[in-house]
């Protein structure tokens, strides 16, 4: 029997906002930059070789508005386009340096050539991947997905709904005018829900979205068939679960795919091993730090790391994919025969693990593409859209409050490291609010400086800022993020209700923070009808 089921692989392709054009040199775009080269293109070059080779599939991708807008930006582009060229340039110089040592040489090589593909493809692009991905999804082969607007943790905003509401809306409106269609799913950021959460979707338009396993299994009634078919809430939006047994093959630390002895090692990198002063030119911020071109194995628990073999990971990363599919073939086997319908396989995963952290895993995705088409039939590769579109009816539940977060709730965007933010949230919000009532329709300086007091608060509200306080990793960078953003709107605040707005000042704000640039603050406006949905405002102006 052909296509008993539906397994489909989510990719949650998310950064957030790092611009910093006040700076030549700022650490923490290099994870724009590291994402681009390591995870964004590879994944696209993926997806064009299965498309040269007759290949069908479907992978379910989100991006993300902050990522979206920072893969637009003519600063960031240039700049990672001089970061590439410098990885290129150290490239070139380890094959010399390691002309003596073969097995050296060999992984020199291979960076060489990856490089050189990851240069040629951004080139052939004039470094606009959106194009890129818009592309794939029109030939079909992959269903772009919309998120909120800068990733706000929306359980923890939802003391001011109009919040909330403005991160689903704004977010929606950045997909169409990124991607020139409707979304029909919709990425909740750290998949974070509470029940009110669901009539906002139905308002924005949205057709489905994901939540973790417990999210459905404590839903209200009890789901008949767990996480493999989705559900509806009470308004109308479809929820689909995550799978627990292909998420461990994957994420597991110590059961995953990724910990393979024979992947390579991401934390041994040539920029922490060789002489300062070869290795310098090629690190921003004069600091050591990672240059992506790494020589050795995970091997083990182990300082004695052997040398990373490319070709031999990739032959794994293929044994891994069948390994993977060979599961799904009986898992979908098992299911069809104790459901009365077509059951769908849900597999969310950050896409950054497929490249960035686990440098194989583009070739997993490619081969289990790959070995789906050619060896099995019990199983389709599609998305979640589509398989609400063979199968509209499905069981009403009120799902329950959950994320995908360390303990499944919301202790990682709330705790003793960063719980003194939320309060200052809310209270921002709480002024967008009254801003905008009091100004239903301003213009020239004041809302140009209105709009920029909805930017510094979506910038806040960024659900990266709490989780890298919680993570204890570039956690002083995170803390200043919040306090400039707050910093900035309040100084906004005060000048608009004074009517002393100054407007170099405002000029350079704008031009540092520049993210939505079609903005409108009246999405904050609590005395919107609701059958105006403010998603209108923001289209019409």
């Amino acid at each position: 029997m052909k296509n008993q089921g539906t397994v489909a692989i989510v990719l949650h392709s998310h950064l957030p906002y790092v611009r910093h054009p006040e700076s030549e040199a700022v650490l923490e775009e290099l994870w724009l930059y590291e994402a681009i080269t390591e995870t964004y293109i590879p994944f696209l070059q993926m997806c064009e070789q299965l498309l040269a080779e007759g290949i069908e599939f479907r992978y379910t991708v989100s991006v993300t508005p902050t990522l979206a807008h920072m893969l637009d930006d003519a600063l960031l582009r240039a700049r990672y386009q001089r970061h590439l060229e410098r990885l290129l340039e150290l490239a070139e110089k380890e094959v010399v340096r390691t002309r003596w040592q073969p097995e050296y040489h060999a992984v020199a090589c291979h960076y060489r050539r990856n490089l050189a593909s990851i240069h040629q493809f951004w080139c052939r692009f004039g470094g606009d991947l959106l194009t890129a991905y818009r592309e794939l999804q029109q030939r079909g082969v992959i269903e772009i997905i919309a998120s909120a607007a800068t990733h706000g943790f929306l359980p923890l905003l939802q003391p001011n709904p109009q919040a909330v509401q403005a991160q689903i809306t704004i977010g929606v409106e950045a997909y169409r005018r990124t991607f020139g269609v409707e979304p029909r799913g919709f990425w909740l950021p750290e998949c974070g829900f509470y029940p009110e959460v669901s009539q906002y979707l139905a308002e924005a338009g949205l057709r489905y979205t994901f939540l973790d396993s417990h999210g459905i299994i404590h839903g209200r009634p009890r789901p008949r068939y767990a996480v493999y078919s989705p559900v509806y809430s009470p308004e109308g939006v479809a929820f689909f679960g995550r799978d627990w047994e292909s998420s461990t093959q994957v994420w597991s630390a110590t059961e995953g795919y990724p910990g393979d002895p024979i992947y390579r090692d991401f934390y041994r990198d040539i920029g922490f091993d060789l002489d300062w002063e070869y290795i310098a030119p090629y690190l921003p911020a004069g600091i050591r730090g990672f240059t992506g071109l790494k020589y050795h194995a995970i091997t083990g628990k182990t300082a004695d790391k052997k040398i990373y073999q490319p070709q031999a990971a990739i032959e794994r990363a293929a044994v891994h994919a069948g390994h993977f599919m060979f599961n799904r073939e009986h898992q979908i086997r098992w299911l069809s025969t104790h459901m009365d319908r077509e059951p769908i396989v849900v597999a969310p995963y950050d896409a950054e693990l497929f490249g960035h952290w686990w440098y194989e895993g583009p070739w997993f995705l490619y081969y289990l593409a790959k070995k789906a088409y050619y060896d099995q039939k019990i199983f389709r590769l599609g998305t979640p859209g589509d398989y609400l579109g063979r199968h509209p009816t499905h069981q009403i539940l009120l799902p329950s409050p959950s994320s995908w977060g360390d303990g499944g709730y919301n202790r990682v965007w709330l705790n003793d490291s960063n719980e003194w933010i939320y309060r200052h949230l809310h209270q921002a919000v709480r002024r967008m609010e009254r801003l905008a009532a009091a100004h239903p329709d301003a213009q020239g300086l004041t809302r140009r400086a209105l709009n920029q007091c909805a930017r510094e608060l979506l910038l806040a509200q960024s659900s990266d800022w709490a989780f890298i306080m919680t993570a204890g990793t570039m956690t002083e960078y995170a803390v200043r993020r919040v306090r400039e953003h707050l910093g900035i709107f309040t100084q906004l605040y005060h000048q608009i209700d004074t009517g002393q707005i100054d407007p170099a000042w405002l000029g350079e704000i704008e031009y540092r923070d520049n993210i939505f640039p079609w903005l409108d603050y009246r999405v904050y406006n609590p005395a919107l009808p609701r059958q105006q949905p403010a998603r209108q405002i923001i289209r019409t102006g």
